[in-house]
């Protein structure tokens, strides 16, 4: 990982309108104008379920994630971070935050459609690749799975304080 953020780094469960459109608006920013998804997918039904996270350095939005019940199982998504923040655990703190949540609902797994690109950081955070890599926009992706982590790893994953 690269330098740690040094600045006022939270994450917030988002609960305003105005919330909800910083992080489409992050998401648009990384997924369809960096990475080449479309627009017309990138923004789905399912966040109107969803729980939203936003990442807040000095109060402004840098990065977020989503939480979907599927099916009895918690999918965590749409994880973006903009481009000048990554890499200073930021998607760490994020991530942690979305698992520490997702568990509290009980789910039967806890998943995410990964990047393969990408793969790498939710394997340093627990998660182990399941099935074939496939095509998600035009991405190859690959399904991911919570592992069972015990003792440390477990810690590390959970332990987080709730900011």
């Amino acid at each position: 990982m690269g330098k740690q953020f040094k600045r006022d780094l939270h994450v917030r469960r988002v609960t305003r309108e105005t919330e909800l459109k910083q992080a489409f608006a992050i998401r648009m920013r990384v997924f369809v104008r960096e990475q080449g998804v479309p627009a017309d997918i990138e923004l789905d039904r399912d966040d109107r379920r969803a729980i939203h996270f936003l990442a807040l350095s000095d109060d402004k939005a840098i990065g977020t994630v989503r939480i979907v019940m599927h099916r009895g199982s918690a999918k965590i998504g749409r994880m973006a971070v903009i481009k000048k923040y990554r890499r200073r655990g930021v998607g760490a703190k994020l991530l942690r935050r979305a698992i520490a949540t997702a568990k509290r609902l009980r789910p039967k797994k806890i998943y995410l459609r990964a990047q393969v690109a990408v793969s790498g950081f939710y394997e340093r955070l627990g998660f182990a690749s399941v099935g074939p890599i496939f095509d998600e926009a035009g991405i190859p992706h690959r399904k991911m799975v919570l592992g069972k982590a015990t003792g440390i790893r477990q810690q590390a994953i959970v332990g987080e304080k709730r900011s």
